[in-house]
């Protein structure tokens, strides 16, 4: 059947990614090692919280996300998702949230990559931790770098996002075999008892934890805004989430209990806990360098990671410009390679100021958490749009009356495990903004609540913007009159 002409003009993406690319890319991109220091820095009633995050969250992610896929397919993912249920402003919303939100992930992860890589050099390296020179320049070399494999193609970028995925799973087989070893030999395991377990919701920072689990979970959504690429993705889809989701929770799991048994809670640093954990095996086994090897194992990881993110979140304004509600240069593609290279360039420069602004006046340790908590709260609010379109699109189907006698449980389904994720997502953004102790409440507020906002506000400008020069378009192909642009009124 022959195209039409705006079909033919459409610029369109190469099919390259299979099934184990895909669970690589996922473990890849959720699995992030850092996680574990965090999560473990409470104790052992981390591991309820990583059960009660599995149950409430990632589980009812990983279900919407099938199903969307399956009912809405395309390059753009939850742009098109949240754009069918909600309409357009709303699906710019969630994929300008999602985007930007990367803006502050990328520099969190860089920053924990480079602290993390010191480690391999030993003690004559990790002096340089709390070096904001040395980590601005680490982060912008693995930053360009990896924006420079997304230009020249998924066909090579996959592999770096592969090698991260599998350094990322030999990394967690050394952790858990560590803890495990621990355990046995140095009974270890006895820090962990069924008291301990039970978290204390008595806390704010106990719902504060359960909001960074959730957003350790986070990320299935990602290889689907590549929905585009991926090769015959009604088969490959369903098979690479179950594999992956099944990977991904026992990492998470297992690892923060390997890394408890290994030092107290207290003792456990938000960046090095991984590497400082295994080093205090190794120097108990006689192998100084177990440390070591994990810690190049984890940067390597955090590098794939990086580089999966890069990649696949700057298709989101390559498809909005294709949409013309960001600048139409963001839609373009490279003439050899077939890939976003305008928007990649774009995401590098953008990230590489929110890099040099979160190192100025600040400590690392500082940074770290606010980008951390500015990530929370923009990449979670595209997830509220995910949670809810996954039931509202299947009520809309089981209307129609080839679904009622089939899909009125599977509604249900929905109904429930998205208003669960939602509930979740909702709690995680609101303790996201609660400032945490020792700091200054009106300067972090004013960092993670404020620059949030305005980031919002800045991609509505856009909407707008585009809303107006498409209007004119829109009414021609109606036959409509354009409006004039005297009037007020004319959106």
């Amino acid at each position: 059947m022959a195209t039409s002409p705006s079909e033919q003009a459409t610029p369109r993406l190469r099919r390259v990614l299979g099934t184990w690319d895909l669970v690589l890319f996922n473990i890849a991109a959720i699995v992030a090692l850092r996680w574990l220091s965090l999560a473990a820095q409470i104790g052992p009633s981390s591991l309820t919280l990583w059960v009660l995050g599995l149950v409430g969250f990632f589980i009812p992610l990983a279900l919407a996300v099938l199903d969307l896929s399956a009912r809405v397919p395309g390059e753009g993912g939850l742009y098109l998702w949240s754009k069918t249920a909600f309409g357009e402003m709303h699906g710019f919303i969630a994929g300008w949230t999602y985007w930007v939100s990367n803006l502050a992930y990328f520099p969190a992860a860089l920053l924990f990559s480079a602290g993390i890589f010191l480690h391999v050099g030993g003690e004559h390296w990790v002096g340089h931790a709390h070096d904001n020179s040395y980590n601005l320049l680490y982060g912008l070399v693995v930053l360009w770098i990896t924006t420079a494999f997304g230009v020249v193609g998924l066909e090579r970028a996959k592999w770096l996002q592969n090698i991260g995925g599998i350094a990322t799973w030999t990394a967690a087989i050394i952790i858990l075999a560590a803890g495990a070893l621990a355990a046995y030999r140095y009974d270890g395991a006895a820090t962990i008892t069924a008291t301990r377990l039970l978290p204390d919701f008595g806390k704010l920072s106990t719902f504060s934890t359960l909001a960074t689990i959730a957003l350790a979970f986070q990320g299935l959504e990602l290889g689907l805004i590549m929905g585009g690429e991926i090769k015959d993705p009604a088969r490959q889809v369903p098979r690479a989430t179950l594999i992956s989701c099944v990977v991904i929770a026992a990492i998470y799991i297992a690892g923060t209990a390997s890394l408890l048994v290994a030092l107290p809670a207290s003792t456990i640093d938000i960046i090095a806990g991984i590497p400082q954990a295994l080093t205090a095996i190794g120097e108990r086994l006689g192998l100084p360098r177990f440390g070591q090897l994990t810690a190049g194992l984890v940067a390597l990881g955090t590098v794939g990671s990086i580089a999966a993110w890069v990649t696949a979140t700057a298709r989101l304004p390559f498809v909005v410009g294709v949409d013309r509600f960001l600048p139409q240069a963001l839609g373009r593609l490279h003439p050899r390679f077939g890939t976003p290279h305008v928007a990649l360039l774009v995401q590098g420069v953008l990230t590489s100021l929110v890099l040099a602004m979160a190192l100025s006046g600040s400590n690392i340790h500082d940074a770290y958490v606010i980008l951390i908590d500015m990530t929370a709260v923009l990449s979670l609010l595209p997830l509220c749009y995910i949670l809810l379109a996954y039931p509202l699109l299947r009520h809309r189907a089981t209307r129609q009356a080839a679904w009622r006698r089939h899909s009125r449980a599977a509604t249900l389904l929905a109904w429930l495990a998205g208003l669960c994720g939602f509930a979740v997502v909702s709690l995680a953004i609101l303790t996201s903004m609660v400032p945490p102790e020792h700091s200054q409440p009106a300067l972090f507020l004013g960092k993670v609540v404020g620059g949030s906002v305005l980031l919002i506000a800045i991609g509505l400008v856009f909407y707008r913007r585009g809303a107006r020069q498409q209007a004119p378009l829109a009414n021609q192909a109606e036959g409509l009159p354009a409006p004039d642009p005297a009037d007020s009124t004319a959106v």
